[in-house]
Protein backbone atom coordinates (compact mmCIF):
# COMPACT_ATOMS: atom_id res chain seq x y z
CA UNK A 1 0.00 0.00 0.00
CA UNK A 2 1.70 3.38 -0.67
CA UNK A 3 1.76 6.03 2.12
CA UNK A 4 0.21 9.52 1.48
CA UNK A 5 0.93 12.28 3.28
CA UNK A 6 -1.69 13.95 5.24
CA UNK A 7 -3.30 16.88 4.23
CA UNK A 8 -1.62 18.93 7.07
CA UNK A 9 2.04 17.64 6.91
CA UNK A 10 2.07 18.52 2.71
CA UNK A 11 1.25 21.43 3.68
CA UNK A 12 3.72 22.19 6.21
CA UNK A 13 6.36 20.86 4.22
CA UNK A 14 5.72 23.19 1.48
CA UNK A 15 5.95 25.92 4.11
CA UNK A 16 9.02 24.76 5.03
CA UNK A 17 10.31 24.65 1.37
CA UNK A 18 8.71 27.99 0.83
CA UNK A 19 10.88 29.48 3.87
CA UNK A 20 13.98 30.08 0.87
CA UNK A 21 16.03 28.70 3.47
CA UNK A 22 17.95 25.45 3.80
CA UNK A 23 16.29 21.27 3.81
CA UNK A 24 18.30 18.94 6.50
CA UNK A 25 17.02 15.31 6.74
CA UNK A 26 19.01 13.76 10.12
CA UNK A 27 18.60 10.32 9.79
CA UNK A 28 19.15 7.30 12.34
CA UNK A 29 19.37 3.53 12.29
CA UNK A 30 15.54 3.31 10.93
CA UNK A 31 16.20 4.69 7.92
CA UNK A 32 18.66 1.01 6.86
CA UNK A 33 15.97 -0.94 8.68
CA UNK A 34 14.18 -1.97 5.82
CA UNK A 35 17.35 -2.85 4.14
CA UNK A 36 17.65 -5.66 6.52
CA UNK A 37 20.88 -4.10 8.88
CA UNK A 38 19.21 -4.39 12.89
CA UNK A 39 18.39 -0.79 14.19
CA UNK A 40 20.64 -0.99 17.55
CA UNK A 41 18.51 -1.24 20.95
CA UNK A 42 16.14 -3.67 19.46
CA UNK A 43 15.74 -7.18 20.96
CA UNK A 44 17.42 -8.27 17.41
CA UNK A 45 19.72 -4.81 17.42
CA UNK A 46 23.49 -4.61 17.18
CA UNK A 47 23.61 -4.22 20.95
CA UNK A 48 21.79 -7.40 22.18
CA UNK A 49 24.23 -9.41 19.93
CA UNK A 50 27.28 -7.33 21.31
CA UNK A 51 26.80 -6.90 25.07
CA UNK A 52 25.86 -10.05 26.07
CA UNK A 53 24.52 -8.46 29.18
CA UNK A 54 26.91 -5.73 29.76
CA UNK A 55 25.67 -2.32 28.68
CA UNK A 56 26.89 -0.91 24.72
CA UNK A 57 28.78 1.77 27.09
CA UNK A 58 30.97 -1.15 28.37
CA UNK A 59 32.23 -2.12 24.79
CA UNK A 60 32.19 0.37 22.28
CA UNK A 61 34.69 2.57 23.69
CA UNK A 62 38.07 3.69 22.86
CA UNK A 63 38.60 2.20 26.81
CA UNK A 64 37.38 -0.75 25.40
CA UNK A 65 39.08 -1.16 22.53
CA UNK A 66 42.34 -0.46 24.34
CA UNK A 67 41.58 -3.37 26.68
CA UNK A 68 41.05 -5.72 24.15
CA UNK A 69 40.91 -4.69 20.40
CA UNK A 70 40.75 -8.04 18.72
CA UNK A 71 37.29 -8.53 20.31
CA UNK A 72 36.29 -4.92 19.28
CA UNK A 73 37.55 -5.62 15.76
CA UNK A 74 35.64 -8.95 15.06
CA UNK A 75 32.40 -7.65 16.25
CA UNK A 76 33.32 -4.40 13.80
CA UNK A 77 34.11 -6.78 11.18
CA UNK A 78 30.91 -9.01 11.22
CA UNK A 79 29.19 -5.71 11.03
CA UNK A 80 30.73 -4.70 8.00
CA UNK A 81 29.86 -7.55 6.02
CA UNK A 82 26.43 -7.30 7.78
CA UNK A 83 26.01 -4.13 5.70
CA UNK A 84 28.00 -4.70 2.59
CA UNK A 85 25.43 -7.16 1.92
CA UNK A 86 22.73 -5.16 2.16
CA UNK A 87 21.32 -2.84 -0.51
CA UNK A 88 20.00 1.02 -0.08
CA UNK A 89 16.07 1.32 0.49
CA UNK A 90 13.42 3.14 -0.94
CA UNK A 91 13.78 5.75 1.88
CA UNK A 92 17.84 6.10 0.71
CA UNK A 93 17.04 6.38 -2.90
CA UNK A 94 14.15 8.94 -1.81
CA UNK A 95 17.12 11.26 -0.23
CA UNK A 96 19.15 10.77 -3.29
CA UNK A 97 16.17 12.64 -5.07
CA UNK A 98 15.69 14.93 -2.69
CA UNK A 99 18.62 16.14 -2.78
CA UNK A 100 18.43 16.23 -6.99
CA UNK A 101 15.56 18.53 -6.81
CA UNK A 102 16.97 20.94 -4.34
CA UNK A 103 20.67 21.21 -5.38
CA UNK A 104 22.90 22.94 -2.59
CA UNK A 105 19.90 23.36 -0.46
CA UNK A 106 20.25 20.12 0.55
CA UNK A 107 22.37 18.56 3.28
CA UNK A 108 21.79 15.07 4.69
CA UNK A 109 23.20 14.44 8.73
CA UNK A 110 23.29 10.93 8.85
CA UNK A 111 23.76 8.70 12.46
CA UNK A 112 24.73 5.42 10.43
CA UNK A 113 27.83 4.06 9.63
CA UNK A 114 27.13 1.48 7.13
CA UNK A 115 27.63 3.38 3.54
CA UNK A 116 24.12 3.17 2.66
CA UNK A 117 23.31 6.81 1.72
CA UNK A 118 26.65 6.94 -0.43
CA UNK A 119 26.15 4.02 -1.93
CA UNK A 120 23.06 5.08 -3.59
CA UNK A 121 24.11 8.19 -4.43
CA UNK A 122 23.77 11.06 -1.50
CA UNK A 123 26.63 13.34 -2.00
CA UNK A 124 26.12 16.15 0.24
CA UNK A 125 26.76 14.11 3.63
CA UNK A 126 27.79 14.94 6.69
CA UNK A 127 28.49 11.48 8.68
CA UNK A 128 28.52 12.60 12.17
CA UNK A 129 29.27 9.12 13.97
CA UNK A 130 31.36 8.03 11.34
CA UNK A 131 31.85 5.03 8.50
CA UNK A 132 32.94 1.39 8.65
CA UNK A 133 34.96 1.53 5.47
CA UNK A 134 37.58 3.56 6.96
CA UNK A 135 40.10 3.05 9.66
CA UNK A 136 42.51 5.87 11.83
CA UNK A 137 45.32 5.34 14.02
CA UNK A 138 44.55 4.58 17.75
CA UNK A 139 47.09 6.49 18.70
CA UNK A 140 46.15 9.38 16.48
CA UNK A 141 49.74 9.47 14.97
CA UNK A 142 48.88 11.90 12.02
CA UNK A 143 48.11 9.21 9.26
CA UNK A 144 44.65 10.31 8.75
CA UNK A 145 41.52 8.48 7.36
CA UNK A 146 42.03 5.30 5.71
CA UNK A 147 40.14 3.00 3.94
CA UNK A 148 39.88 -0.62 5.41
CA UNK A 149 42.86 -2.53 4.02
CA UNK A 150 43.09 -4.69 1.33
CA UNK A 151 42.33 -8.05 2.99
CA UNK A 152 38.93 -6.58 3.83
CA UNK A 153 37.91 -5.14 0.71
CA UNK A 154 35.18 -7.87 -0.07
CA UNK A 155 34.05 -8.39 3.33
CA UNK A 156 30.30 -9.42 3.17
CA UNK A 157 30.30 -8.61 -0.57
CA UNK A 158 29.49 -12.27 -2.04
CA UNK A 159 27.05 -11.91 1.23
CA UNK A 160 30.17 -14.02 3.23
CA UNK A 161 31.87 -13.24 6.35
CA UNK A 162 35.13 -11.15 6.46
CA UNK A 163 38.44 -12.88 6.78
CA UNK A 164 39.53 -13.13 10.20
CA UNK A 165 35.57 -12.66 11.42
CA UNK A 166 33.82 -13.47 13.72
CA UNK A 167 35.98 -14.84 16.18
CA UNK A 168 39.74 -14.37 17.24
CA UNK A 169 41.67 -12.23 14.53
CA UNK A 170 44.68 -14.24 13.28
CA UNK A 171 48.30 -13.05 12.93
CA UNK A 172 47.56 -11.75 9.23
CA UNK A 173 44.33 -9.70 10.38
CA UNK A 174 46.71 -8.36 13.29
CA UNK A 175 49.78 -7.13 10.63
CA UNK A 176 46.92 -5.63 8.01
CA UNK A 177 45.34 -3.52 11.15
CA UNK A 178 48.74 -2.38 11.85
CA UNK A 179 48.76 1.68 11.51
CA UNK A 180 51.22 2.24 8.29
CA UNK A 181 53.19 5.14 10.22
CA UNK A 182 54.03 4.22 13.60
CA UNK A 183 52.90 0.45 14.33
CA UNK A 184 49.99 0.96 16.91
CA UNK A 185 46.65 -0.41 15.99
CA UNK A 186 44.01 1.00 13.71
CA UNK A 187 40.74 1.50 14.59
CA UNK A 188 37.32 1.56 13.48
CA UNK A 189 36.25 5.20 12.77
CA UNK A 190 33.28 5.49 14.71
CA UNK A 191 32.40 7.86 17.29
CA UNK A 192 32.26 5.93 20.58
CA UNK A 193 30.73 6.56 24.14
CA UNK A 194 33.41 7.63 25.35
CA UNK A 195 34.48 10.32 22.71
CA UNK A 196 33.24 13.36 21.53
CA UNK A 197 32.45 14.93 18.55
CA UNK A 198 34.48 17.42 16.25
CA UNK A 199 34.42 19.02 13.12
CA UNK A 200 37.44 17.45 11.40
CA UNK A 201 36.36 13.67 11.68
CA UNK A 202 32.65 14.47 12.85
CA UNK A 203 31.42 17.88 11.08
CA UNK A 204 30.02 19.20 14.17
CA UNK A 205 30.20 22.53 13.21
CA UNK A 206 28.98 21.92 9.82
CA UNK A 207 25.78 20.00 10.87
CA UNK A 208 24.76 22.87 13.37
CA UNK A 209 25.49 25.27 10.82
CA UNK A 210 22.93 23.46 8.38
CA UNK A 211 20.63 23.33 11.37
CA UNK A 212 20.64 26.94 11.77
CA UNK A 213 19.99 27.59 8.09
CA UNK A 214 17.56 24.85 7.60
CA UNK A 215 13.55 26.19 6.73
CA UNK A 216 12.67 22.40 6.89
CA UNK A 217 14.33 19.41 9.42
CA UNK A 218 13.32 15.75 8.36
CA UNK A 219 13.85 13.65 10.89
CA UNK A 220 14.25 10.09 10.07
CA UNK A 221 14.16 6.80 11.97
CA UNK A 222 16.11 7.82 14.48
CA UNK A 223 15.21 7.60 18.76
CA UNK A 224 17.33 10.90 19.39
CA UNK A 225 19.80 9.07 22.07
CA UNK A 226 22.51 11.05 21.26
CA UNK A 227 23.79 14.56 21.84
CA UNK A 228 24.15 16.13 18.27
CA UNK A 229 21.32 15.39 16.53
CA UNK A 230 19.46 16.47 20.21
CA UNK A 231 21.56 19.55 18.92
CA UNK A 232 20.25 19.49 15.35
CA UNK A 233 16.72 19.72 15.98
CA UNK A 234 17.07 22.32 18.55
CA UNK A 235 18.75 24.86 16.46
CA UNK A 236 16.19 23.99 13.84
CA UNK A 237 13.30 25.11 15.95
CA UNK A 238 15.18 27.92 17.27
CA UNK A 239 14.90 28.95 14.08
CA UNK A 240 11.23 28.53 13.42
CA UNK A 241 12.06 25.73 10.70
CA UNK A 242 9.58 23.31 9.97
CA UNK A 243 10.03 19.72 11.64
CA UNK A 244 8.61 16.54 10.54
CA UNK A 245 9.10 13.48 12.06
CA UNK A 246 9.41 10.39 10.16
CA UNK A 247 9.57 7.24 12.50
CA UNK A 248 7.02 3.98 12.95
CA UNK A 249 7.55 4.14 16.92
CA UNK A 250 6.52 6.86 19.42
CA UNK A 251 10.02 9.00 20.41
CA UNK A 252 11.51 11.83 22.26
CA UNK A 253 11.43 13.68 18.49
CA UNK A 254 7.95 12.97 17.78
CA UNK A 255 6.63 14.50 21.20
CA UNK A 256 9.47 17.38 20.25
CA UNK A 257 7.62 18.15 16.57
CA UNK A 258 4.04 17.87 18.10
CA UNK A 259 4.86 20.59 20.42
CA UNK A 260 6.47 22.93 18.30
CA UNK A 261 4.86 25.70 16.10
CA UNK A 262 5.37 24.07 12.97
CA UNK A 263 6.22 20.19 13.38
CA UNK A 264 3.93 17.10 12.92
CA UNK A 265 4.77 13.07 13.56
CA UNK A 266 4.40 10.96 10.88
CA UNK A 267 4.17 7.35 12.43
CA UNK A 268 5.27 5.28 9.24
CA UNK A 269 8.25 3.81 7.96
CA UNK A 270 10.74 5.87 6.42
CA UNK A 271 10.90 3.57 3.07
CA UNK A 272 7.38 4.60 3.14
CA UNK A 273 7.32 8.32 4.13
CA UNK A 274 10.19 9.41 2.41
CA UNK A 275 9.12 8.64 -1.05
CA UNK A 276 5.56 10.35 -0.56
CA UNK A 277 7.36 13.34 1.07
CA UNK A 278 9.63 13.38 -2.36
CA UNK A 279 6.49 13.03 -5.06
CA UNK A 280 5.26 16.16 -2.67
CA UNK A 281 8.31 17.76 -3.12
CA UNK A 282 8.41 17.14 -6.78
CA UNK A 283 4.89 18.14 -7.31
Amino acid sequence: MTYELPHDAAALLHEGLEAARGVVALTGAGVSAASGIPTFRGPQGYWTDLTAGRTPQELATLEAFRRDPEVIWAWYLERLASCRGAQPNAAHHALVELERLLGARFRLITQNVDGLHGRAGSERVYEVHGNLERCRCVEDCGVGLLPLPERYARAGADGGPPRGSPGPLGAEDRAALTCPGCGAWLRPHVLWFDEVYDEERFRFTSSLTAASQAGLLLVVGTSGATTLPQLVVREALRVGAVVLDCNPDDNPFGEIAERAARGLALRAPADEVLPAIVAAVRG
